[in-house]
């Protein structure tokens, strides 16, 4: 008896010990995650003499919103932001589609080369995106589409990840479902449509947020591209922003960050749960 006793109590002060590691890593992760943000939005609210006081004072004795008026008059900021919904919505429409087709296809089509097919998508995850920087700009170039909403978005509408996910999700489907609409004598777009996107959109959710999240911070390559404000979207337009203050300013900096930022935070706090369940659907089904 003493022994069974022994061994619960060693047992629940394990269980106490994990579960308060686990409150400190979680703990450590938010602090990482919440003050830089802070940090970003309070700099934004301070006077500006106080941004480069030392040591930081992160409670200033002042908030004031001037950093975002020079936001929307030092630069054209309604322009940045329409191009960048502009551009985030046809990369997401586009990769969102070409993703469910080609996982589609990978899964349920028999064709020549459809593993190999697979092996080069996987390969062409493994190639850093800076190193196709240099082709893809003299691609571009010779086409004429430098500051233009084309060269922007055609060399960004690949979906290797997109088909990776969305395949691996495919893949993870009741089987009998899927043999039963065939039997029917289902056709390819009406399973897709009727039997195999019902059981997905979890999946389908989370690739479009991850995807929306992904092209809206895009810099490096529009930077290239685009020089323009007709076609620049918001973060090279905080660039200019900083340039447009002939010096660093990051009163304006931080608030363009703080504006830029804001719709995405929005979405993924309202979409998060949609998020989580379509990353972990396949798992679970494993």
């Amino acid at each position: 008896m003493n022994n069974d006793a022994g061994t619960h109590r060693h047992g629940g002060d394990r269980r106490r010990l994990r579960g308060a590691i686990a409150y400190l890593a979680m703990l450590v992760v938010v602090a990482t995650v919440v003050i830089p943000l802070y940090f970003v939005l309070i700099t934004s609210l301070k006077p500006r003499p106080d941004i480069y006081t030392q040591p930081v004072m992160w409670f200033p004795d002042e908030i004031i919103p001037d950093s975002y008026t020079t936001v929307f008059t030092a630069v054209p900021f309604w322009e940045y932001l329409r191009n960048s919904v502009f551009i985030t919505a046809v990369l997401t429409v586009v990769q969102v589609v070409l993703g469910v087709l080609s996982a589609y296809a990978l899964v349920f089509l028999r064709f020549p080369g459809r593993h190999a097919a697979f092996l080069f998508i996987l390969a062409s995850l493994m190639v850093p995106k800076e190193i196709t920087v240099i082709s893809n700009f003299a691609l571009v170039a010779q086409l004429g589409w430098t500051n233009s909403f084309a060269g922007i978005i055609v060399p960004l509408a690949g979906v290797a990840f997109g088909a990776y996910l969305l395949r691996n999700h495919f893949m993870s489907l009741p089987g009998e479902v899927i043999e039963a609409a065939r039997m029917d004598g289902t056709p390819p777009m009406k399973m897709l449509w009727r039997v195999v996107l019902p059981m997905s959109w979890p999946t389908v959710a989370a690739f479009t947020i991850i995807t929306i999240v992904t092209e809206w911070n895009q810099y490096l390559w529009p930077f290239l591209i685009a020089s323009n404000e007709k076609v620049a979207p918001l973060p090279v337009g905080l660039t200019l922003l900083q340039q447009a203050e002939g010096l660093t300013n990051w009163g304006p900096v931080m608030a363009g960050t703080v504006v830029t930022m804001l719709p995405i935070l929005v979405a993924f706090l309202l979409l998060q749960k949609q998020m989580i369940k379509g990353l972990t659907a396949g798992a679970v089904k494993g």
